[in-house]
């Protein structure tokens, strides 16, 4: 596995040494200057929907790779769209918007984006429709989210996922992250590093914030989209490395919480926590109690693909400067 640095838990965004800027209201400002109005709708309602992009820095190279930035803003679009809000820009316009953002902020190290589309409007009112929506754009320094080397601890939370009737989560709407939060600290509160969240009916849905891959056999498992999870892109690419490169399959179909207890390994997914490996589950070892050899093997493939440094997925990247 490639060695990332490791940080202590809440502190993974870098004290920035440059000037960063924002895309705000249709143009770039300073970060410091992209405020919103309290009365903002997106503020008080949650009616807002945001994507988390990463860009990795190749000191060799002298390059900075942003990771997957037309899929991000394809499923932004998306999720825009199951609040009635529509988007000016085109998912490439947004693309080009993030690559021009990164040359100005001219940081010469790992990035962490956040693109949020919210509803603009300054007003009191709990609805969708009648409303203006804005984009902003901005990027930070940032390391590790969670653990990605030795392996965390998570508890399965009493806390269930929002339902796709209820509020969706294939789309990534901020109001909807309170769920995420709510496990999130009761499992930290309670002494683990990581939650994993069931379905309403009791089945494996996923992280606090992350995509769940279970490996028993040698055979890939992770829960379908229709038990309510995040369509993940990082998810999608994991099962491709693991089919091209490891000749590993992978099944989706749904999981039951015991099927965690004995699996042989299980990892969390995502752009921002990229790989973790899961070593324990409600005081239970997963596997031999490390980061097992499928997660590990997928993880070392992805880092490397995520710098460049994997010809076969250069396509996931765009090149900054």
């Amino acid at each position: 596995m490639l060695k990332q640095e490791s940080r202590p838990r809440d502190a993974a965004v870098n004290p920035p040494t440059t000037e960063l800027w924002a895309f705000f209201r249709g143009e770039f400002v300073p970060l410091r200057d992209a405020n919103i109005n309290v009365a903002t709708h997106g503020f008080n309602y949650g009616t807002a929907v945001f994507e988390g992009i990463r860009a990795y820095w190749n000191a060799d190279e002298e390059q900075l790779f942003g990771l997957e930035l037309l899929a991000h803003y394809e499923r932004i679009h998306r999720s825009a769209g199951l609040l009635l809000m529509d988007v000016r820009q085109s998912p490439a316009e947004l693309a080009e918007i993030t690559v021009e953002l990164l040359r100005r902020d001219g940081l010469r190290e790992d990035v962490y984006i956040r693109p949020i589309v919210y509803e603009s409007s300054e007003t009191i009112g709990v609805r969708l429709h009648n409303l203006d929506t804005d984009i902003t754009i901005f990027g930070v320094p940032f390391g590790q989210y969670i653990d990605t080397e030795s392996g965390i601890r998570a508890q399965v939370s009493s806390w269930r996922r929002t339902d796709d009737n209820a509020i969706p989560a294939r789309g990534k709407i901020t109001g909807a992250y309170v769920n995420s939060a709510l496990a999130k600290s009761e499992a930290q509160l309670n002494g683990y590093d990581e939650a994993i969240v069931l379905t309403a009916d009791g089945h494996v849905s996923e992280g606090s914030a992350e995509n769940l891959f279970v490996v028993k056999d040698g055979v890939l498992m992770t829960p379908p989209i229709t038990d309510n999870i995040l369509e993940g892109i990082t998810r999608g690419r994991l099962i491709e490395i693991g089919r091209d490169q490891l000749g590993v399959e992978t099944v989706i179909r749904t999981i039951d919480r015991t099927e965690l207890y004995i699996a042989d390994e299980v990892f969390l997914c995502g752009t921002g926590a990229q790989i973790s490996p899961v070593i324990e589950i409600d005081r239970r070892r997963v596997g031999e109690g490390r980061p097992g050899p499928i997660t590990r093997q997928l993880a070392h493939t992805y880092f490397e693909a995520v710098r460049g440094r994997v010809p076969a997925y250069r396509d996931w990247l765009t090149p900054v400067y």
